[in-house]
């Protein structure tokens, strides 16, 4: 296929897609080159880039060769995916949740074709969907209930059992087969999806779901509940009522009587009757305060309903402004749909119907409605007049678990929680001060701005942050054989700020240490934020940030520009460390040269001789 053709034909996906044509021709887009040129810059740049499949082949390896040999493979009729190397990921709840690492072949294969189905899929996508889509996060999912769920009554939780394991093959292909007319093209992903996997090195075969892990499977699950969104987008049209709900009759009377009265004030002050003035004034107050008493709409009219619906990959919530029975209802359809249309199997004892008073647990949130008897002045009208309102009336609001804070300081053994008293994180003692630092705010800045949407986050994060800074203190003061408080006095770089200082040639750069008053206030948009922060890079490398960063220039080609990075002239298997903290430090403290990334390259693949660095 001609570049241009090629290119003019992808970027027309979207616009057959939004007019509901079922497009072809897309096992041919796969000859297009520069679809695979961009795949390969877009995985080189995932931190998981380097993580081999059973091949053991590394992203580094890969090159314009092996792209060739990968089209030819699939248009030859050749190429069959690799099974992928199974592992385990601890969850929660303390189970372990499987993730399948394909080859970095079928990993580039995958790529080409996700940005395929993208082009097609996104536009179509449900306003409702927020999980692994570009623009929107679990944020974006939290801030849409906050903004458009008032009033509601009832929370409806429906919960998968093993989503990404269950997802059935047949229905899945049938899925793409209404926007798709390309059997080859199905033929290849159908091929993806059955690859198998292996674990201990024993082969197994897949016959439902997609591997937790692969790169076309967020995509392939959103593709999937993109039946349930259009369902809950055709129930909602049929279920929602009403424009507004009604006045309550002793509400409308009470407003009716202080109407009235005060007309008769107004004719009063015209007469200068200061007697029948105050006793109007004093009865027009008596009348506010029963009317802010009683509520002033019926929360249960039949004749206003709402249903709201908020999805994110498998996760979904239901909020509904309505009778109980409808709840029954609705969940009874859902069920139902995602039984016999999708052969997906609900969780009973997880699924159910929750008073939104009480809350419920959504993206690790506690979502519930909430109403406060307080009272205070307003000005408003033309007249900017002085009215009484009530502060919240079965607002949603978002706040943090308990149990969620007390879980992250156990993971991260910041201490112990209860008691206030902060630990020392041995892990960190060979790493540089930076390291240490940086590796503290990624995990507590994280997690913080996970739940910086929530009411309630700095006076529930006020403990956790106490004994993160605690631990880092006693971390560095183990380190450095010093007590906390000249730890302390070291790290203070004025007030209310703590960090280390690094010399860059000229250059003074400062690593401070986060601070709570720092959490992002608006939703965050970009989808990484929903993943953990990956610090084990600045744990286990084997050359010290801080020696990196002071480089000047390239001990091969005299290259001042940058970055650099670390080679190790004397290979660690010359060495007998025994114990991970002494492989650790070994690999520390051998000599080292800074290098740009180029002629570092260079030397690994045999290009330039080792031995003229060494001298």
């Amino acid at each position: 296929m001609q570049l241009d053709t090629a290119q003019k034909r992808f970027e027309g996906l979207s616009v057959l897609s939004r007019n509901g044509k079922r497009v072809n021709g897309l096992f041919r887009l796969l000859s297009h080159r520069p679809l695979w040129e961009k795949g390969l810059k877009r995985i080189s740049s995932n931190k998981g880039a380097e993580t081999p499949g059973i091949d053991g082949v590394k992203f580094t390896q890969i090159g314009p060769a092996n792209i060739e040999a990968s089209i030819t493979s699939i248009f030859g009729g050749t190429y069959k995916p690799t099974p992928v190397r199974r592992v385990y990921i601890p969850k929660a709840n303390g189970k372990l949740r499987p993730l399948g690492i394909p080859t970095v072949r079928d990993r580039l294969i995958q790529e080409v074709v996700r940005s395929i189905l993208d082009e097609i899929y996104e536009p179509i996508f449900s306003d409702h969907s927020h999980g692994f889509r570009k623009g929107r996060s679990c944020h974006t999912a939290l801030h849409g209930i906050l903004s458009k769920w008032p009033g509601t009554k009832w929370l409806i939780e429906v919960d998968i059992k093993g989503y990404f394991d269950n997802m059935d093959h047949s229905v899945m292909l049938n899925l793409l087969r209404k926007r798709i007319d390309d059997e080859k093209f199905i033929s290849l992903i159908e091929s993806m999806l059955k690859a198998g996997y292996l674990e201990d090195w024993k082969f197994h075969d897949t016959y439902s779901g997609t591997p937790q892990g692969g790169i076309i499977s967020p995509l392939l699950a959103n593709i999937y509940l993109h039946e349930l969104d259009m369902l809950m987008i055709g129930i909602i049209k049929n279920f929602n009522k009403g424009k507004t709900r009604s006045l309550k009759h002793d509400y409308k009377l009470v407003c009716y009587r202080i109407a009235r009265t005060r007309k008769k004030l107004v004719l009063a002050q015209a007469a200068n009757d200061a007697e029948e003035v105050s006793r109007l004034t004093s009865l027009i107050d008596a009348l506010h305060k029963q009317q802010l008493s009683m509520p002033a709409t019926d929360p249960m009219d039949p004749e206003f309903r709402r249903l709201r619906y908020v999805r994110y990959a498998d996760d979904f919530l239901m909020g509904v402004i309505g009778s109980k029975e409808d709840c029954r209802q609705i969940l009874k359809a859902v069920t139902a749909f995602l039984e016999t249309e999708l052969k997906l199997q609900i969780s009973e004892e997880k699924s159910g119907i929750r008073n939104a008073s009480d809350g419920s647990i959504f993206l690790g949130h506690s979502v519930q409605t909430c109403t406060s008897s307080k009272v205070i002045k307003t000005r408003s009208g033309k007249h900017r007049r002085v009215t009484m309102r009530r502060t919240m009336n079965s607002i949603i609001q978002l706040s943090v678990p308990r149990n969620k804070i007390v879980a992250f300081a156990k993971r991260q053994e910041y201490g112990h929680y209860e008691l206030r008293y902060p630990l020392h994180r041995a892990r960190f003692l060979h790493c540089d001060s930076s390291e240490i630092i940086l590796a503290y705010n990624a995990e507590m800045r994280g997690f913080a701005n996970f739940y910086s949407l929530a009411y309630d986050v700095k006076s529930k994060l006020n403990s956790l942050y106490f004994l993160w800074k605690g631990s880092l203190l006693k971390t560095f003061a183990n380190k450095h054989k010093v007590s906390v408080s000249k730890v302390a006095s070291r790290l203070r770089l004025g007030p209310a700020r703590y960090g280390v200082v690094i010399t860059v040639g000229k250059k003074v750069i400062e690593r401070r240490l986060w601070r709570l008053a720092e959490i992002e206030t608006k939703p965050i948009r970009y989808a990484s934020m929903d993943a953990k922060p990956v610090i084990h890079s600045l744990m286990y490398n084997e050359s010290g940030l801080e020696r990196r960063f002071s480089a000047q220039e390239c001990a091969e080609c005299g290259e001042t520009t940058g970055p650099f990075e670390s080679h190790h002239v004397n290979h660690l298997r010359r060495k007998t460390p025994t114990g991970t903290l002494d492989k650790m430090l070994s690999a520390r403290n051998r000599k080292t040269v800074s290098l740009c990334r180029k002629c570092h390259l260079s030397i690994h693949a045999g290009v330039l001789p080792d031995n003229r660095i060494q001298k």
